[in-house]
């Protein structure tokens, strides 16, 4: 089958790619759709570690048809719509149990991370999954899945059946820019009906944050970006108002509009001047969200009292998901029409099509782009 890989260098279209026989607790899909984050760009531009050793196949935004199960799995069957997340995990340690599955370190993902986290060592061969096979060896999917190809294989913690009115080209998105996006809102910050937001970045993950903030209640959402153009689909999502951070002093401007601060403001682009912006945003007792992604070697100084007014920062990853609760939730708000997906859809590339669909991105062109690969 085709698919794309990072070989070190570059995106590189390839035949021949296949995936690897079904464990009991495995499920393969047929990929109908895949989204282009920038945490794809990420990987080639070296924003990411190379935790990762090219090649693999690239790709982490998914949705598809489930082709077949392992002998273990109960949660879908062959024919069922799934969108695929990047996690995995076990469903029954403390973390997972508790309802938080992003933290969990059972998976074999999972457990290679934290060893990373906390020793600093890359993980060796054997210590990630191997889901692809490619020239008679087995190699790995970017962020445990791989979505750029035509079929992949993944552990069934990491599929959730959808309904499937949804179409492949707007489900793939709740995989990574939704569920993380929205994530940020109803997850971590819990933002409440009356709250005022504030949310930098207005890309993909961004615009999700924008119309989570909608969803929840909040009465002033304030989207800051240095690209003018992106006003209009800010205010489509859900916005009440848009700076021009290229023109305007963002801080001083938030704080006006929202009469000396806001109760959450979040960084969507990765960038550690502007996560200190987003405190100087906050008003008492507000906390401000990481999403963007940040060179591992980035540093952010802050001086502690400017939190003394209990304002908070918190990490987040991957929306602090809880998929197979959260995937249903949104599709019930997508079919009800509060949740926007077909909206997010700007353009549809081949496979052969990546670097436009990169260069795009990259120019400010789109919501979100997406490969169809039915």
């Amino acid at each position: 089958m085709r698919g794309i890989l990072f070989d070190g260098e570059g995106a590189v279209v390839v035949d021949g790619l296949g995936v690897t026989d079904l464990e009991p607790d495995q499920v393969r899909v047929r990929i109908g759709a895949a989204g282009v984050c920038h945490s794809d760009v990420s990987v080639i531009n070296g924003t990411f570690g190379q935790m990762f050793s090219p090649p693999f196949v690239m790709g982490h935004e998914g949705a598809g048809q489930v082709v077949a199960v392992g002998s273990d799995v109960t949660t879908v069957e062959a024919g069922d719509h799934v969108v695929i997340a990047t996690i995995d995990n076990c469903g029954r340690c403390s973390v997972c149990a508790t309802g938080h599955p992003t933290l969990c370190q059972t998976s074999k993902l999972g457990a290679a991370i934290a060893k990373r986290n906390e020793t600093g060592e890359e993980p060796g061969p054997g210590d990630l999954p191997a889901y692809f096979t490619y020239q008679g060896e087995e190699i790995m999917g970017f962020a445990n899945t791989g979505v750029f190809a035509e079929e992949v294989v993944v552990g069934q913690g990491q599929v959730v059946a959808i309904d499937k009115r949804v179409p492949f080209t707007s489900a793939c998105l709740i995989g990574c820019g939704v569920l993380t996006g929205t994530g940020a809102i109803f997850n971590r910050a819990q933002v409440y009906r009356g709250d005022s937001v504030a949310v930098i970045g207005v890309g993909g993950i961004g615009l999700n944050v924008i119309q989570a903030a909608r969803i929840a209640g909040a009465t002033k959402i304030v989207a800051v970006d240095n690209n003018p153009a992106k006003e209009g689909f800010a205010r489509q999502f859900g916005a009440t108002h848009f700076v021009d951070s290229g023109q305007d002093p963002s801080i001083e401007t938030v704080r006006e509009i929202t009469a000396g601060g806001v109760d959450c403001s979040v960084e969507c682009v990765g960038n550690t001047s502007l996560m200190m912006d987003a405190v100087e945003m906050l008003r008492p007792g507000g906390s401000m969200v990481i999403l963007g992604v940040a060179g591992m070697d980035s540093r952010m100084e802050l001086a502690p009292f400017k939190l003394y007014q209990n304002k908070s920062i918190m990490g987040c990853r991957y929306g602090s998901a809880r998929p197979a609760f959260d995937i249903p939730a949104l599709v019930d708000l997508y079919l009800d029409g509060r949740l926007l997906l077909d909206e997010l859809v700007s353009a549809t590339y081949d496979l052969a099509e990546l670097d436009k669909a990169f260069d795009d991105l990259e120019a400010g062109k789109l919501a979100r782009g997406v490969l169809d690969l039915s």
